[in-house]
């Protein structure tokens, strides 16, 4: 039986780890953490709080069901998801927008914000729709080693549909003109990378995977789907190893023999790096292997990192939702200084979740569960003084929308996450959280590549390659990149 290394065990690495072992190979998964999950861990406190560490917005969920479908299985063989309603809420400066699970019900609520916005919504939907079933069942499961991938009938017909030289901006402003209905179409962006004027119109798929498809959460935490996943491996003959640390890739005669694991050598036929790409190349590979040079990574366009603060409330906070974005403040503003000026930002907008809301199992009984969310510039100076003065903001704002004063006092738990420990958990690329932007200029082909050039059985997986970040994403480099190695080895 061959064998095949999967370095990580974030969602690419446990899908390639799935697919891989479906073929009848060998798998072996590398995690350097005390678990497997990524980005998408979780931790348990001392004092009854459950905590997911990253991915928080079930969305897309045909495309997370298809990854269980595949081995005969059903999301509800693990998990039980719930809808949620309000799907989240948005806090303006004026007052605040429930986003309803119900479709028609959201239509009323674009009409009463904006005379023809609900026709114009179906119209959008009606577009978006086409665009997420072309690109997410054709367009993404592409390996991207050629253009001549895409000359398709599928695609060519739909090339021009898929609005891919149009900015989403612009795209937008052609259906809404209410600041907050467009706001609200627009944040999504926010985390493939770059203003919504960089990105391709495209990604109104994600509007449609996500207010169209609904908004969910499995029961027990994100982790949930890690769980399951690992679970579908562990079924399949995987092998899991902890606490293990990648040190280098042995390279002999043009071909990846082996990896050196916490000082041990272990022989393999072929090697998936779900681990971080750029630290993958450049640490664990002798320069005359790597794609590319240390000048390659400098010039890409990143996603944003975030400031992150888990939070046990030994109380019950009124008037929260399970999704709540605090966007008083100007979102193009935001985005100008992660992306362009590379700074902390002004006039900060952010996102809090509370799943206690939803789940009861996730905090003690009478406390709640959250989790703030602040996205910022990759590579900027990251210090527990200015981590205090975002949270100090985020606080007050928390209280305000709620009308509960003297949360600080009712803390009982509070950790900081931010870029250096995106650097130190992940080997994450200048602290980046959500991998590389979605620009025109980083689409497909132009992304790094899924296989090692010089390296006949290495392979990359993950949100630094095709087809991009987010967890559905995620799932379908995974399988992409298995799918390449075994068939080439």
């Amino acid at each position: 039986m061959k064998k095949i290394a999967i370095i990580g065990s974030g969602f690419s690495g446990l899908s390639a780890a799935a697919y891989s072992s479906k073929e009848g190979y060998e798998v072996h998964v590398f995690e350097k953490n005390e678990t497997a999950g990524g980005r998408a861990r979780q931790f348990r406190t001392d004092n009854g709080y459950l905590f997911d560490m990253g991915p928080s917005w079930y969305w897309m969920p045909d495309i997370i069901e298809s990854f269980f479908n595949d081995f005969g299985k059903k999301a509800s063989d693990f998990y039980e998801l719930i809808p949620l309603d309000p799907q989240f809420e948005m806090v303006f400066s004026d007052g605040t927008m429930p986003i309803p699970h119900n479709y028609e019900e959201m239509t009323e609520l674009f009409e009463k914000t904006e005379k023809g916005a609900g026709k114009r919504l179906d119209d959008f939907m009606k577009d978006a729709r086409y665009k997420y079933e072309v690109g997410m069942k054709d367009f993404v499961n592409k390996p991207c080693h050629s253009w001549l991938e895409f000359v398709s009938p599928t695609i060519a017909k739909s090339a021009f549909k898929l609005d891919l030289l149009t900015n989403f901006q612009r795209f937008v402003r052609k259906y809404f003109k209410h600041p907050k209905l467009i706001m609200l179409m627009e944040f999504p962006v926010i985390f493939l990378g770059a203003s919504p004027k960089d990105i391709p119109a495209l990604y109104s798929l994600m509007n449609y995977g996500g207010y169209k498809l609904g908004t969910w959460y499995p029961m027990g935490g994100f982790f949930r789907i890690i769980d399951a996943m690992k679970q579908i491996g562990v079924n399949n003959g995987v092998h899991f190893h902890f606490k293990s640390n990648v040190q280098r890739i042995i390279v002999e005669k043009g071909r990846a023999s082996s990896l050196v694991v916490n000082g041990k050598v272990w022989n393999f036929d072929a090697i998936i790096a779900s681990s971080d790409y750029q630290h993958t190349e450049t640490q664990l590979l002798a320069e005359e292997y790597r794609n590319y040079k240390p000048e390659y990574w400098k010039k890409l366009t990143f996603a944003p990192s975030c400031l992150i603060y888990y939070l046990g409330f030994k109380e019950k906070i009124p008037n929260l939702k399970h999704h709540t974005l605090f966007f008083e403040n100007d979102l193009e503003l935001h985005t100008k200084e992660i992306y362009q000026d590379k700074k902390w930002p002004t006039q900060p907008l952010f996102y809090v979740c509370c799943p206690s809301k939803t789940d009861p199992d996730v905090a003690p009984q009478n406390g709640e569960n959250v989790f703030l969310l602040m996205p910022v510039a990759t590579g900027i100076e990251d210090s527990e003084e200015i981590r205090e003065q975002y949270f100090r903001e985020m606080i007050g704002r928390l209280e305000k929308h709620t009308g509960s004063v003297g949360l600080q006092e009712k803390i009982e738990y509070k950790k900081s996450y931010c870029i250096q420990d995106f650097k130190e958990d992940y080997n994450a690329y200048e602290g980046n959280a959500y991998g590389l932007a979605n620009t025109l200029a980083q689409t497909a082909v132009l992304k790094p590549s899924l296989r090692n050039k010089k390296v006949k059985n290495i392979f990359y997986t993950g949100q630094l390659t095709v087809p991009g970040p987010g967890v559905p994403p995620s799932i379908i480099s995974g399988k992409i990149a298995a799918g390449e190695a075994t068939s080439k080895n």
